[in-house]
């Protein structure tokens, strides 16, 4: 691409020049730019389609229930709650000192909660607080309708 340097001061011109010569032209950047969007984009769906086919997967294998909520939220509360509740079995059963039982009582209260926007909320929690949220998203004698049921 040209450039027309006359509007430039005679004694900046040559220094503009050589940090020209290190650039792409605009429409190159712009190209470069939309096509590194667009392989984003596309790596983040493919990211996005493999998380969602693993939640669903999960889900079926431990009979956890659909979920409720908006359309948009459900898959996104599918991968939230997946990832939670594996992180919570990796930090409580596989690197802590629960047994099966114990893990059990987790699942029916994780069963428990089918709405969507709860699991999202709880997104970057840590899988070993997992029963602490499942109490108090569950606990009744707080004196307060729960909206997580």
């Amino acid at each position: 691409m040209d450039h027309d340097l006359s509007n430039r001061p005679a004694d900046r011109r040559a220094g503009f020049a050589r940090w020209l010569e290190d650039r792409e032209c605009t429409d190159c950047w712009k190209a470069a730019r939309d096509s590194d969007s667009a392989g984003k984009e596309e790596w983040l769906a493919a990211k996005r389609a493999e998380e969602q086919q693993a939640a669903t997967d999960w889900s079926q294998r431990f009979d956890m229930p659909p979920l409720e909520g908006p359309e948009r939220a459900l898959d996104w509360g599918e991968r939230s709650r997946h990832q939670l509740v594996t992180a919570a079995h990796t930090a409580l059963v596989i690197e802590g000192s629960w047994d099966e039982a114990d893990w059990a009582e987790l699942e029916e209260k994780a069963r428990a909660l089918t709405r969507a926007g709860w699991w999202i909320d709880q997104r970057e929690a840590d899988g070993a607080d997992l029963l602490e949220l499942l109490d108090a998203a569950t606990d009744d004698d707080r004196g307060t309708e729960n909206p997580y049921r």
